[in-house]
């Protein structure tokens, strides 16, 4: 690639480790030649860097950071290009990637980037009388503002409404859906225009749970970043854990042992089950099937129950440990393990069974909601949600880690990309997550749950509370934390939802200089107003329930 790229761009490029540097005027052709030529066709993430506290790079102070994966899903490149403060101006690649639309919107948002010729550049995560950009270096982290008036969202709806023909709004009902109703799954607002019942056009807001999670992350060390990922897909917390400390361990270049990988693996695919589990039960309540959501959700209870007592927490469990876990197996796990499986297989089965051949089911789902796949891909949609559509990218199969490619396991692809293939996709995912397990749990090998390196992983308590070498190892630990190498680095895993990423600035010390969370709700979200339009209200509100929005995650 590297050459093609020097090919046509001869002299006009630099190199930063693995990242492509390109001037501003440049960078788009670069991108598109990237996507057109180079088949690099899927649109992972953007993010600005603002470098104020770095004197190397004090001519430019912002950078702005593009991730894209090929078309087979297996490689991925980052471009960067640099922007002086008194110039913050950039085209926007939202005409090449429709995934960068609210990608752009919340850069702008968080650091004050102008996209040039965007279709609709104003806050997304922030509310609209919110002053500054928080996310720039020498924004006061304490600061406050009030909103006191809604954000009617019309100049959005006027401007599609205009696009699909409607002068006039005299015929039209404006409806909101959310953000304060059950059917919204969490704190999201999906403003519609409607003929008789018909959404003829549909603008989606978020961030009404928007916590500041990249910029709390800026402020304490690496160890104690692990409770806050546990807070972005709460319904499967494990999952956040893992990809958070892999992203870590990656930069410090550090392979954990196998037993803990095993375990990791073990964890997170019950956390991807209990995941699918809460999605599938909710989804089935919106149509109105109740008893499903009780086959469903009682083995849940089951797996939060072996999660309570294996990390201490139910539901956002901070297991995870940069260069391992936090404590082995419990005596009697594999016995709690087997009947959590056995109580989740029969509720799959008594639930598929109500369902598998129902007509009414059956005609709620097909057909509605459709995506497919090249639009899918054009958003940035991954997961369930983009197997569903026919396309089998999984990241345990594109680029194992844990030994997944020496599982034996099927990654389940729908057809039509509808409700119905998200739902049942989800449902075969769960049977393919136990069969990993079940895998996981025959080999799981003897040996260490973290890595031996006292610059890593805190000392075992007999230790520090005996032996003056461990108390001091535990202070140097806890006082300075995790020293990670200088560098810029993206690392994912497979979400329960899809690709979770981890984009980290590293200055040396043991606090990262920036974080950026790839969440995948954050792209099925943004295809959710152009899913549903021409559907009914009762439609929008199941095609919600079968792309599964976490609200935690898609707003942070």
């Amino acid at each position: 690639m590297e050459s093609r790229l020097e090919e046509r761009f001869r002299g006009s490029f630099q190199k930063e480790g693995d990242i492509y540097i390109f001037e501003k005027d440049s960078i788009k052709n670069a991108i598109r030649y990237l996507k057109d030529e180079l088949s690099y066709t899927f649109f992972i993430d953007l993010t600005p860097i603002d470098y104020l506290d770095f004197v190397e790079k004090k001519e430019s102070r912002f950078a702005l950071v593009y991730l894209l994966r090929s078309k087979n899903f297996k490689d991925e490149v980052i471009l960067k290009c640099y922007l002086n403060e008194d110039d913050l101006q950039i085209e926007t690649i939202s005409d090449i990637f429709e995934g960068a639309n609210w990608t752009e919107r919340e850069a702008y948002d968080q650091y004050g980037i102008i996209f040039k010729n965007h279709p609709n550049l104003k806050r997304i995560l922030n509310h609209k009388e919110f002053v500054g950009h928080p996310l720039r270096k020498d924004y006061p982290i304490t600061k406050r503002h009030l909103c006191i008036e809604t954000d009617d969202l019309m100049d959005e709806m006027g401007k599609k409404l205009r696009l699909r023909g409607y002068d006039d709004e005299e015929d039209l009902t404006f409806l909101n859906l959310g953000p304060a109703h059950p059917a919204s799954h969490g704190t999201i607002r999906t403003f519609v225009a409607l003929k008789d019942e018909k959404i003829v056009s549909a603008v989606s807001e978020i961030g009404y749970l928007h916590r500041g999670f990249e910029k709390s992350c800026e402020n304490h060390k690496y160890y104690q970043i692990i409770p806050y990922t546990d807070r972005l897909n709460y319904c499967s917390a494990i999952l956040n854990n893992i990809a958070f400390a892999h992203s870590v361990e990656k930069m410090l270049g550090i392979e954990i042992p196998d037993r803990a990988k095993f375990i990791r693996v073990i964890t997170g695919e019950l956390s991807r089950i209990i995941d699918h589990l809460v999605c599938l039960a909710a989804a089935l309540v919106d149509m109105g099937a109740l008893t499903n959501y009780w086959y469903l959700y009682n083995p849940r209870e089951d797996v939060y129950d072996l999660f309570s007592k294996l990390t201490g927490a139910r539901l956002t469990n901070s297991y995870m440990r940069i260069g391992g876990v936090k404590n082995d197996f419990y005596d009697g796990f594999e016995d709690d393990l087997n009947h959590c499986i056995k109580e989740i297989q029969k509720g799959v089965s008594d639930s598929l069974k109500l369902v598998a051949h129902n007509r009414i089911f059956h005609d709620r789902t097909q057909n509605v909601g459709i995506i497919d796949k090249e639009d899918a891909i054009q958003r940035g949609v991954s997961g369930p949600n983009l197997r569903a559509c026919g396309v089998p990218y999984d990241l345990r199969a594109a680029k194992p880690y844990y030994y997944y490619d020496t599982f034996d396991f099927e990654i389940p692809v729908g057809s039509v990309g509808d409700v119905y293939d998200r739902l049942m996709v989800r449902f075969e995912e769960i049977t393919q997550s136990i069969s990993i397990i079940k895998q996981a749990m025959k080999r799981l090998p003897k040996g260490d749950i973290a890595v031996n390196d006292k610059k890593i992983f805190l000392p075992k308590k007999d230790k520090v509370y005996n032996t003056i070498e461990g108390l001091i190892n535990q202070f140097k630990l806890i006082y300075e934390g995790i020293e990670v190498p200088k560098g810029e680095y993206y690392n994912a895993i497979e979400g329960a939802n899809g690709e979770l990423g981890f984009f980290i600035v590293s200055d040396g010390s043991g606090k990262p200089y920036k974080i950026k969370v790839r969440p995948p709700c954050f792209y099925s979200m943004s295809a959710l107003p152009h899913i549903i339009e021409n559907h009914l209200v009762a439609d929008a509100i199941i095609t919600l329930s079968s792309l599964n929005i976490i609200a935690g995650e898609l707003d942070r």
